[in-house]
């Protein structure tokens, strides 16, 4: 069993995207906030490929779910502390 775990660059790189810190920065910034009622793997932005591949690291649990989720939750409204 593997126990490697990805980073956020490796995700895009994974996801044919730019991966250097400048490149994530700004593809989080344009496309935030995602709803919450919408799932990452069905945002309008990702190829059918790109799509497949996110909702099966969810769904696999597998050493990219990690860096996924990091994604899920950068994409998502800022939550208001109380």
């Amino acid at each position: 069993m593997s126990t490697t775990i990805f980073s956020l660059n490796q995700l895009f790189d994974q996801l044919g995207l730019p991966s250097d810190e400048e490149a994530i920065n700004a593809f989080i910034r344009e496309r935030r906030p995602l709803p919450e009622k919408v799932s990452l793997e069905k945002a309008p932005w990702w190829s059918p490929a790109q799509a497949e591949f996110l909702k099966e690291a969810f769904r696999a649990d597998s050493d990219w779910a990690v860096a996924v989720d990091e994604l899920n939750a950068l994409l998502r409204p800022e939550q208001k502390s109380t």
